[in-house]
């Protein structure tokens, strides 16, 4: 079986207090956009794991995927299977590209096997993978709290725009995007926030990392005002960066200066 897991982006980020478990609070809408990567798991004599594509720091044994198999495999007698990750969507992007690879391991191989995980019980196993895996269950927009894997619905569709992902060839790590984020419940909650049309977005829709990763690496701010020139009605980093995106009327003419960066173009 194959399947392509996507990225998302994140539409707003509004990090509100840091926990007594060392993670953080937040608010953000987690949206799916098709930048994709590829993945096959097919039934084998003995298990193995391969990737292509995009260099995938790490030990095999701590990648996603086959974390993901260990954690299914001690619940169920899964079989062997042959796994084969094409790594398309960058690494410490702030894009949760990863995390969607974990979850639609857990999500192959429940249908390969018919396992019969229900939706919350596949929720439940990847949040025991990483904060931004659940989301990938269900897939769709979804307002997130907590650690970013407790949601609530919401009605935010962009059906009809189009975005431009571009990402810097800058990786930043969890880690240091946090370290230096200062946590503040917003006045006006996100959710609020975003019932109004996507035109007013760029005045009152902020990512809080926004605040210590710009002054760090001007860059992004750079590419950020770039996609508003080149005629977006929203830009953003997504998630803790490094990609930055920007949402169009129209497929947007990529600015000259993105070309030594990673650039995906879509419908959302």
């Amino acid at each position: 079986m194959v399947a392509f897991p996507n990225c998302k982006i994140n539409i707003g980020l509004h990090i509100t207090e840091k926990r007594s478990d060392g993670f953080h609070n937040l608010q953000s809408c987690f949206y799916p956009v098709g930048w994709s990567d590829v993945l096959e798991v097919i039934p084998s004599d003995s298990f193995s794991f391969a990737s292509s594509g995009l260099d995938i720091p790490g030990e095999v044994s701590k990648n996603l995927c086959v974390k993901a198999y260990n954690l299914l495999k001690a619940d169920f007698d899964l079989p062997p299977v042959q796994m084969h990750l094409h790594k398309i969507v960058p690494i410490g992007a702030g894009l949760g590209g990863g995390s969607a690879d974990a979850a639609f391991t857990l999500k192959l191989l429940n249908d390969r096997f018919s396992l019969g995980i229900n939706t919350p019980q596949l929720e439940d196993y990847a949040r025991l993978l990483g904060s931004d895996c659940a989301f990938f269950i269900q897939n769709r927009p979804l307002y997130c709290l907590e650690k970013g894997d407790v949601f609530r619905d919401i009605a935010v569709d962009l059906s009809g725009y189009h975005i431009l992902l571009v990402y810097p060839n800058l990786a930043i790590s969890t880690a240091e995007a946090y370290a230096a984020v200062k946590p503040q419940k917003p006045a006006i909650p996100l959710a609020t926030l975003l019932q109004n049309p996507v035109d007013t977005w760029r005045n009152t829709i902020h990512n809080d990392f926004e605040d210590s990763l710009f002054p760090t690496y001007p860059e992004l701010a750079q590419i950020k005002q770039a996609l508003y020139d080149a005629g977006a009605v929203y830009a953003s980093m997504s998630g803790s960066g490094s990609t930055v995106y920007g949402i169009f009327n129209a497929p947007a003419v990529v600015p000259n200066q993105f070309w030594n960066y990673s650039v995906w173009q879509g419908r959302l």
